[in-house]
């Protein structure tokens, strides 16, 4: 069983400024940090998914980042069981775990059992899948509409779960994550979100990317993988790869890009909003002169709870 002290979590959408923040905290209180990204889990897979700098990994202990093969399928279970052991290994060294990230899936996975999902068989799984592959997302959402409307706000991976599951037990995978068991720790989120500059700080990001060479990574990934490799779903990547084979021109692709990567964080804005529950979470504006106090308050109150219960 995992040890029952409080779990912080800094979560909130893609550019928001997670990361900055979480930095700034655990180089002042020693901390490890534990990435809750489902792109960053990938190897090779860097620019485009706003991997932590070897600088940032040298000064602070990064757990979760390039743990996965890009040709594997990563799932949030699998991640969770990860992070158990990456949390314990922290937890070991003396530098306490910070979960870090926008995949709220995965911190959900962490902190609440799934024993209620259905399981999938998996030759009939993997019968399904070419067909779930041929979707767009307009697609997938219709299709989400009709068999679990709960969920058909998420993102591509998360409407595929929806859709077999639903096809092929005849159950609602939103049903069965509401009658998940008790929480197996208690947690505290941090809520990073800047508000309306994040449509702004999204197009900065994107246009920093590609200065550093997204374009060029792309194009020496495409080189060593194959086109169905499950890491290409991280945002940008299949945009770029269209450029690349002619098929849109470099400025209706850097558009695109920046297009998906809002809509992404809109999506993510819609899942913590309905999924944390608000008594455990501390709102911060990252731009605000007072973020990085905002974020120390809450780190201590967290920690002083633990120490209160433990002690």
């Amino acid at each position: 069983m995992p040890d029952r002290s409080i779990l912080c979590c800094v979560v909130g959408p893609t550019a928001a400024g997670k990361s900055a923040l979480a930095m700034a905290l655990a180089e002042r209180h020693g901390l490890a940090i534990v990435s809750a990204d489902s792109r960053q889990v990938y190897r090779g897979f860097d620019i485009g998914t706003a991997k932590p700098s070897s600088s940032d990994r040298g000064r602070v202990p990064h757990y979760g980042i390039d743990v996965v093969e890009p040709t594997e399928r990563n799932s949030a279970h699998r991640w969770a069981e990860a992070a158990e052991g990456w949390i314990a290994a922290a937890t070991r060294a003396g530098t306490p775990p910070l979960v870090v990230g926008g995949t709220g899936l995965y911190v959900r996975t962490l902190v609440q059992p799934l024993d209620a999902v259905p399981p999938l068989d998996a030759s009939r799984r993997a019968a399904l899948a070419p067909w779930l592959a041929t979707l767009s997302r307009s697609d997938l959402v219709r299709w989400c509409q009709r068999l679990d409307p709960q969920r058909a706000h998420l993102g591509r991976t998360q409407l595929s779960r929806a859709v077999e599951t639903a096809l092929l037990t005849g159950e609602r995978l939103s049903t069965a994550l509401g009658q998940a068991a008790s929480p197996l720790r208690e947690v505290r989120y941090l809520l990073v979100d800047p508000g309306a500059v994040l449509a702004t700080r999204i197009e900065r990001r994107v246009q920093e990317m590609l200065a550093a060479g997204f374009l060029e990574e792309v194009a020496r990934l495409q080189r060593g993988l194959p086109a169905e490799a499950p890491a290409w779903n991280a945002s940008g990547y299949g945009v770029l790869r269209e450029h690349l084979a002619g098929l849109r021109t470099r400025r209706d692709a850097v558009e695109r890009v920046i297009i998906e990567t809002r809509q992404y964080a809109k999506r993510q804005r819609t899942w913590f909003r309905h999924q944390l529950p608000a008594a455990t979470v501390t709102h911060v504006d990252p731009t605000s002169p007072d973020a990085l106090a905002v974020a120390e308050a809450w780190w201590m109150a967290a920690r002083s709870s633990t120490n209160g219960e433990t002690g």
